[in-house]
Order: C-alpha cells, then structure tokens, then sequence
C-alpha cells in the first residue's frame, strides 16, 4: 500500500469535502510557502544594527535570525527592502508573507497585527552630539528633537513633548520627523536637530561605532509597559506567527539568540514569552 504523505492527505481531505459538498478548508500562508517552497518577506534595511544594507547585502541582527527562521522552514527566501511607511500597510495588502523588520509594540498596532514574541527590548532612549550634557527629559526642553515618521516612538516624543508643556514651561522647540533614522542620524551629526529619540539597543550600537560623533542622553518614558520589538504577520496567519515565535523561543533558550545579542549590541536582553502585550492582541 502506497505511503499517505501529509501533502497527500491533505489532498485527499479537500476531495472528501467537495465530495459532499462542504466547503474546502483555505490554504494558509505558512502552508503555501511549504507547499511552494518560497517565501517573501518586507523589510526596512535601514535600521542598524538590526537590519541594514552592507556590500550590497541586506545583514544585521534581525536578518541573522531570519535566516534561522528560513532554515527551520526549508524555503527559499525572497527579502524585498521597503520604505518603512509602507512596510505595515504592505503586509495587510498581502505584498509579501510577513514583516521581518523591528516593528515596536503599541496598543494601536495590537489590534491590527500579529505580533511574534519580542526579539529585543526596545526602551527608548535619547542620543545626542558628543560633548552634550542632556540626560534626562528635562533638558530637552526649547531643543529641536528628531525620529522617524511613522514610527513607534513618534508617539512617544509627541507625548513627551506634550507632558513638558503640561508641567509648565516650554516642550520642545521642534519635532522633526524623518524617512529613516538614518536620516535623523544625520541630522544630529550636522547640528539640524539636538537630540534623536530611538530604542536603547540601536542608539547604544551608534554611540559605540561612532562615539567620536554621539553620545547617549537618558530614557524616555513611555507611560506603558509595552517596550518590546517584534516582528508581525497579518490576524489570519496566526500558525505562521507562532511558527516563527517558537523558532526565536528555540533560538533564547538554547543561547543563539543571546550571542547574537552579544555580536551586535554588545549585550544581551531578556525575552519573555508572555506579559510583552496589550489586552486584546491577536
């Protein structure tokens, strides 16, 4: 008797259903890229240290566990390199499988998105020019702040902003939004802004490449505890999410996911497996 493969049962089951005239079950993402042996994937290589473009290649902590991820799948991998703003909205139009770039945990994008569990803690902090004495948000007061538009941490400087002004006094004296940190990077370099608002594990590898340039201000509050940096996939691709989670839990628990922490940050962080969202996430 011929071996039943999962592909084959399968196969069989959706011609019982049609059979009796029951509707056969959708196909879903994670069970098309086994079956087609491709998947696709968006990203904003320009966010280093976890993912950027270095001699023509997309690399970086994020890109590292990606390839964990492939290699656990046993597809081929397509890495398309967006726009951050059209990264989110590019995964819900189904341009691509799933968004392997730094996506920071808010209560808004909870309600939208899938989230993997966290690949890394993104507190954020401030970094401003070398030799500048600001630590805490206090001194950030009449300053020209920067980050990037769309981000998740636009929200937070705007709150900032909004609770100096509350406290009494001046906020900030300008908010400047960018494309990419990079860009901000940049600005901060050449004096256009004062300080640029980012996750703590970013703005420590900057300062620690470039610390002739920058220097690390002090943390951000948040007015939550949602500080963590995921990946997400769109509601209805909940076995592909959880596909991708339990390979970074494997990856935390064996001790691959901490010295790739070490390689690029030059520390490591917890990653918890529960707690890291908002009530009424997917």
């Amino acid at each position: 008797m011929p071996m039943i493969t999962r592909r084959r049962f399968g196969a069989l089951v959706g011609v019982a259903a049609a059979a009796a005239g029951l509707p056969a079950r959708a196909e879903t993402t994670l069970e098309r890229i086994r079956r087609t042996g491709k998947l696709t994937v968006g990203t904003e290589a320009a966010f280093p240290p976890f993912e950027f473009v270095k001699d023509g290649e997309i690399v970086g902590y994020g890109k590292d566990i990606l390839v964990e991820v492939v290699a656990k799948m046993g597809v081929e991998l397509e890495q398309l390199d967006l726009p951050w703003q059209g990264i989110l909205p590019g995964v819900l139009a189904g341009k691509f499988d799933f968004v392997a770039t730094t996506v920071g945990i808010n209560e808004e994008r909870a309600q939208r998105y899938a989230y993997t569990v966290p690949i890394a803690n993104g507190q954020p902090y401030f970094a401003v020019r070398k030799g500048d004495t600001m630590k805490t948000e206090e001194d950030l007061r009449g300053k020209v702040v920067g980050t990037q538009l769309a981000s998740s941490t636009e929200p937070i400087a705007r709150a900032v902003d909004e609770r100096l002004r509350a406290e009494g006094g001046a906020g900030f004296r300008e908010l400047k939004l960018y494309t990419a940190f990079t860009d901000c990077y940049v600005a901060l370099a050449n004096g256009e802004i004062d300080a640029v608002i980012q996750s703590l594990p970013s703005l420590a590898s900057l300062v620690s490449e470039r610390s002739d340039i920058f220097d690390l201000g002090g943390p951000v509050e948040t007015g939550t505890n949602y500080t963590y940096l995921a990946w997400v996939t769109r509601p209805d691709d909940l076995d592909l999410r959880d596909f991708i989670s339990e390979v970074i839990i494997e990856m935390r628990d064996d001790g691959r996911l901490a010295a790739l922490q070490q390689k690029w940050f030059g520390f490591e962080m917890d990653i918890p497996t529960e707690g890291f969202l908002p009530p009424g996430a997917f």
